[in-house]
């Protein structure tokens, strides 16, 4: 039975064979996104992995059937609220936690299975801990030289002060870890899993100790260093802006299973779940209906008319032309405009000030609230009435299946 790589789906899934047509879109979209990947280039492939934990009879599912791909020199994310998986994952292709089914092949050899298994030391993965894990006794030195031991001591200086030199911390290597900041004990656990030079390395939570401010510098930071080493990472994390920030792929994970595994812009944009609307960024639903007018295709919202531009290039004007029925539609709150001469008005009901930038919450008549980013230079009082207007070039909708379709 082959995986199947959830992706978004291109374009507006087709309902006209019935309630499971947008279900086997999706399906069909996600296997074929697999399918276009090079088995032979990737660094890490999961497999249908299964992994629950407690007694036979009252078994919970941590894992399930949880595939995804990972190409050689790329940096992907397990996103996801706590209990989603995300860790145990982690745990699983580390070697800590065995599979009850499915594989993990790291560089096309399989490591874990029901039938084979490799320890976690001999599969060529470097982990860094949540807690980073230095050892205090040891100076900076030791600690990014610890899993060196088969080197010369003179080859094991030279690896040492490339790692040190590569994570930005050059002369650092006598100073221990107790007068370190925590971005600097951050780099050394950095620079101890890099220097045995890994197939693939793990990240768990990476940041969750340091200040918020702190962490997307480091998380950029983190990414030129992956890249120049050329470095194959997945990390764990529950901020979508570490994610972001980091990752060339995320997959957003929900009760054990991937939603969506593919770039951030799209998981921003073009949603494959509702739930993945929901976990990354914010917005708001608002009813709608499709209609169907002259050949062409529009969702027909509070806010106004939506047109669907079909794009060929996309493959959807098939399946705009199909599409009928009630939707909800997906507002990003850089969708909405404030326009003092729109006939259309919104409430202030909340407002919350972000520097450059106000995020009302706003009140439509209807009774329907939706997010909106103004420029702060707009300072608008809570209960005030204020002009609005949509400006998207792209429509995400979400049918009863809650089955995201993105029509360009």
């Amino acid at each position: 039975m082959g995986a199947r790589f959830p992706t978004a789906v291109s374009g507006c899934a087709v309902e006209s064979a019935g309630k499971n047509a947008g279900e086997s879109a999706v399906r069909s979209t996600t296997r074929s996104a697999a399918d276009g990947a090079d088995t032979a280039d990737c660094a890490l492939q999961v497999e249908e992995l299964c992994v629950s934990f407690g007694a036979a009879r009252s078994k919970i599912a941590a894992l399930d059937r949880l595939s995804f791909r990972l190409r050689r020199g790329e940096i992907g994310c397990l996103l996801g609220a706590s209990g989603c998986g995300k860790t145990t994952a982690l745990r699983t292709i580390a070697g800590f936690l065995r599979p009850e089914s499915g594989c993990v092949h790291i560089d096309a050899q399989c490591v874990a299975s029901p039938q084979q298994w490799t320890e976690p030391e001999r599969r060529g993965v470097g982990v860094v801990f949540q807690d980073y894990a230095l050892f205090p006794h040891l100076d900076v030195a030791g600690n990014v030289g610890f899993g060196l031991r088969r080197h010369t001591a003179a080859q094991r200086a030279q690896r040492v002060r490339e790692m040190l030199e590569l994570v930005g911390l050059p002369g650092s290597g006598a100073r221990f870890p107790h007068e370190l900041s925590g971005g600097q004990q951050q780099r050394v656990a950095l620079a101890r899993a890099l220097a045995p030079a890994p197939s693939i390395l793990l990240l768990d939570e990476p940041f969750s100790n340091l200040d918020p401010d702190l962490r997307e510098r480091l998380a950029l930071d983190l990414r030129e260093i992956l890249k120049r080493a050329g470095t194959t990472a997945l990390l764990v994390t529950h901020d979508q802006y570490e994610a972001f920030a980091l990752a060339d792929r995320v997959g957003v994970m929900q009760a054990g299973r991937i939603e969506q595994w593919d770039t951030p812009y799209r998981l921003y944009h073009q949603p494959a779940t509702r739930e993945v609307a929901d976990f990354v960024g914010l917005g708001a639903f608002l009813p709608g209906v499709v209609e169907h007018r002259d050949g062409r295709s529009q969702v027909q919202i509070e806010l106004g008319t939506l047109p669907i531009h079909a794009r060929t290039d996309q493959a959807i004007a098939g399946a705009a032309a199909n599409t009928r029925g009630e939707v909800l539609v997906l507002l990003r709150p850089d969708d909405v405009v404030h326009d003092d001469a729109s006939t259309l008005r919104a409430q202030v009901v909340r407002k919350a000030f972000r520097g450059a930038q106000f995020l009302y919450t706003l009140r439509l008549p209807s009774g329907a609230t939706l997010l909106a980013l103004v420029p702060s230079h707009h300072d608008h009082a809570i209960g005030e009435s204020i002009g609005i207007r949509f400006d998207a070039d792209h429509v995400v909708t979400f049918d009863v299946q809650e089955t995201a379709r993105t029509a360009h």
